[in-house]
């Protein structure tokens, strides 16, 4: 028992020590300027290292029961698959701008599966030339170090403020790339233990396919199931955090257990499927909780499968060979060319078809480089050695080699990527940055001597010590000055400025909607999307500036293809349900943006206009006036439509807006002392009862009701209940989206149609004329039996009634009012004379 407890104390201190070497490996990295898994790996293979050294020494054995512990610590592959791989993998992936890389999937799962593939391909053909080894081994070797560790060369992408598109490629591309490697990894693994030395390429390809589809059903299940219940709890934050624990675990053994699928494709979906509706079901003091708790979860457990792994590296370099070094040198080799080919080939040629963004030779170089791998290769290679299934050379040769390629990337490439990187000009800033700085400086310690003059004036200082300082800080404001306007300022040119300025402004955008969020003014659904839309403003500035940010803002009010699905469904099989949620969605995001646009104006003046100027402010002004009147014309648009539903919707903002405010006394009373912590928790339990009464967006019915419809049109003013029900039966709903063709020019005439929402816009003989809701058009085509004369188009979302020719006739027999509409409506003289010879237009 004694024994026991000793052990257990000794376990517990190692593993105390490790969270001890895990807070001093960061500081001493930075220190370093050195990738953070590098000095990770580098302690855990001297700790290693020297566990192995006092258990074989004879200077001392006062060290060797620390020894025995730290070589006998549980490190099995299954602990660094199992336990820490999915923790890493599901933060990645609650932390990616899921929205952002949707526009971006084309060049994300090109590289990340293409590569994976090239890369194994080339090390595994490579290796079979020049080893004598079993095809199937080489290519077991090619997946295993085809896993890459994005986090050094994208936090120093992140450093370096490279472009962000670039490094949500790259993270994105590396998240998929060990999804698709650990699954290839899988692959080989069951062939080298089944025996088979030279397995079919097509073969292993073909059942390739069903561990991504296995995976992903297994991953959505258990996300959508896991949020459900979350929602559930919603008043237990520490349950819905719980749960969404047990989210990674659940996933990855589901799709291996159940589905015999890829794991780690299991957790990448549920990460992802948590990402998307995660915010719009779950409010936002939780979801920003959530996220900081698997943010520490991550790290710990990125840490900790870099240590553990690193202890093993000794050990699985112990029976080395000298012709292990040509082979480690053949893997080397065969990896950097497979990745200079993706970077330097695959990607110009996605470039040129326009699916992937320019990525400069600079960042691909130090893209190339900043390949590394870590613990997840050791993890495989580790997987490899324990198999009793594996023939022991085999597992010498892939220990071996998988080690050996991973320190040459730890130790070689990490250790050197900042002086390539230096090398590369990518740690330096442009002269037009350098210029923008100085502008940025002066303008800030303007700012800066206005307060500290203020402070000085409200607290009394002495004068003396205030002269002192303010002398000093005189002569550096009037260095920063005149480094403002030096000649080198004259590279900043208005074009530059404007760029920008929409730049700051579009992320001054995004810092006001996150804002809205925590107060929950807005939904975490709604600022998603709004996000969304802020990102496209800042990468459409960055490369095509004003036009690229007016492009991207027309875009983002734009009906997208989701609308004519749902349109469709609608159209053909009665199912209005996504239709109705994403007209409401759109609803609710035109009132905000009107809200946070107006916000913008005063950013304008109070920080753009002193760092840019006038001119610059005033365009940016009229930009903005512009998006404010394109969101008016789309609310418009929308009250037109449905009546009433707005007033709902702005009614629903304000009781949210002053419970925000209520809140806020409440907290500041309660900071002051005024009241009690008992009588606040209860203030704030009656808050949050009337938030969650707010919290449902009222029901926005797309429904046409027919006979209604029909009694509002004067058009049918003087029909009888028994005819007006009959025509209701006849009239068919047809829904159009936003520039949708309605009537082609030369179609056939067989219907006649009347606007029940929105609006149109028809086209004859080159005169063109808007209609609204209650007006027709196609009658004459249908009364002259002739094709069509004009072109009618939708100009906003529209629900029209559309009335078979033989309906259509029996109703302008029965109603006067219908014809003199008829009549009405042609306008050209040519036309009325026609009109006038139909017997069915004849003078009452």
């Amino acid at each position: 028992m004694y024994r026991l407890v000793m052990d257990i104390a000794l376990l517990t201190t190692i593993i105390a020590g490790l969270f001890v070497v895990i807070g001093v490996a960061e500081p001493l990295a930075a220190r370093l300027r050195l990738p953070y898994s590098v000095i990770l790996a580098t302690i855990g293979t001297l700790i290693g290292a020297g566990a192995i050294f006092f258990l074989r020494t004879d200077l001392t054995d006062a060290l060797n029961p620390i020894a025995e512990s730290i070589l006998a610590l549980p490190i099995r592959s299954n602990v660094f698959l199992y336990v820490f791989l999915p923790t890493l993998i599901f933060q990645a992936t609650l932390g990616m701008n899921v929205r952002r890389m949707v526009d971006d999937w084309v060049p994300i799962l090109t590289l990340a599966v293409v590569a994976v593939v090239a890369a194994t391909l080339t090390i595994g053909y490579a290796l079979s030339l020049v080893s004598g080894l079993p095809l199937v081994v080489c290519l077991l070797v090619g997946s295993i170090v085809s896993t890459t560790d994005p986090s050094a060369v994208v936090g120093i992408f992140r450093s370096l403020s490279a472009p962000r598109r670039l490094a949500r490629i790259i993270e994105g591309e590396s998240l998929l790339n060990d999804a698709a490697a650990i699954a290839l990894f899988g692959l080989f693994m069951g062939y080298v233990m089944l025996g088979l030395p030279d397995p079919g390429l097509g073969q292993a390809i073909s059942s390739f396919p069903m561990l991504f589809v296995g995976g992903t059903i297994a991953g959505w299940a258990t996300a959508r199931i896991a949020v459900g219940l979350m929602a559930i709890f919603a008043r237990f934050e520490l349950a819905q955090i719980s749960i969404s624990v047990a989210v990674p675990y659940l996933a990855y053994i589901g799709a291996e257990q159940i589905f015999g699928a890829s794991g780690v494709i299991g957790v990448v979906v549920a990460g992802l499927t948590m990402n998307i509706i995660g915010p719009g079901r779950l409010s936002p003091a939780l979801w920003q909780n959530l996220r900081e708790v698997w943010d520490l979860l991550a790290h710990w457990a990125g840490a900790l499968i870099f240590i553990l792994a690193a202890l093993l590296i000794p050990r699985l370099l112990e029976d080395t060979r000298p012709g292990d070094f040509a082979l480690i040198l053949v893997v080397v080799a065969a990896a950097i060319t497979a990745r200079a080919l993706i970077l330097f080939v695959l990607m110009p040629m996605l470039t040129a078809l326009r699916v992937s963004p320019r990525v400069e030779s600079r960042y691909r170089v130090a893209i190339l480089w900043g390949g590394l791998r870590g613990a997840v290769t050791l993890a495989l290679a580790l997987a490899v050695t324990e198999s009793l299934r594996v023939p022991v050379e085999t597992k010498r040769v892939v220990g071996i080699l998988a080690t050996g390629f991973t320190l040459f990337t730890l130790l070689v490439q990490g250790t050197t990527l900042r002086w390539v990187i230096g090398r590369l000009g990518l740690d330096k800033l442009s002269p037009l940055d350098v210029a923008l700085s100085n502008q940025v400086i002066a303008v800030a310690l303007q700012t800066v001597r206005e307060g500290v003059s203020r402070m000085t004036d409200n607290y009394d200082l002495p004068r003396d010590t205030v002269r002192s300082e303010a002398k000093r800080f005189a002569e550096r404001l009037d260095h920063a000055v005149e480094r403002a306007d030096a000649e080198d300022n004259t590279l900043i040119l208005d074009r530059d400025r404007i760029t920008l300025g929409l730049i700051a402004l579009a992320a001054y955008e995004r810092e006001v909607i996150l804002a809205r969020f925590r107060e929950r003014a807005i939904s975490g659904r709604l600022s998603e999307q709004m996000l969304f839309d802020v990102d496209r403003l800042i990468e459409g500035a960055r490369t095509g500036g004003r036009t690229g940010y007016q492009r991207a803002a027309r875009r983002g009010l734009r009906y997208g293809p989701s609308f004519r699905l749902a349109a469709f469904l609608r159209n053909r099989l009665r199912y209005s349900g996504p239709l109705a949620g994403m007209t409401a969605d759109r609803f609710e995001a035109l009132l905000a943006k009107r809200l946070i646009l107006r916000d913008l104006s005063g950013f304008v003046d109070s920080r753009i206009r002193r760092i840019h100027g006038r001119r610059v402010a005033d365009l940016l002004h009229e930009l903005i006036n512009r998006r404010v009147e394109a969101v008016e014309t789309g609310i418009e648009g929308l009250r037109l439509q449905y009546p009433g539903y707005a007033e709902k919707l702005e009614r629903r903002f304000i009781r949210r807006t002053a419970l925000r405010l209520e809140e806020r006394e409440y907290n500041a009373m309660r900071e002051d002392g005024l009241i009690g912590a008992e009588l606040h928790t209860a203030l704030m339990q009656d808050i949050t009862r009337r938030r969650n009464e707010t919290e449902g967006r009222p029901h926005l019915d797309l429904a046409l009701r027919k006979e209604e419809l029909v009694r509002q049109f004067p058009l049918f003013a003087d029909l009888d209940e028994a005819e007006l029900r009959r025509l209701s039966r006849a009239l068919r709903t047809r829904f159009y989206n936003a520039g949708k063709v309605i009537l082609r020019k030369d179609s056939v005439s067989r219907a006649v149609f009347f606007v029940a929402s929105g609006a149109v816009e028809q086209e004859i003989a080159g005169q063109t004329s808007r209609l609204g809701r209650g007006e027709m058009f196609g009658q004459m085509g249908v009364l002259a039996k002739r094709p069509r004369r004009t072109e009618v188009r939708a100009i906003t979302p529209t629900s029209v009634l559309e009335l078979d020719e033989e309906a259509f006739r029996r109703a302008l027999k029965r109603s006067k009012a219908l014809r003199q509409a008829v009549r009405d409506s042609v306008s050209a003289k040519a036309m009325t004379e026609e009109a006038m010879r139909l017997p069915e237009l004849a003078k009452d």
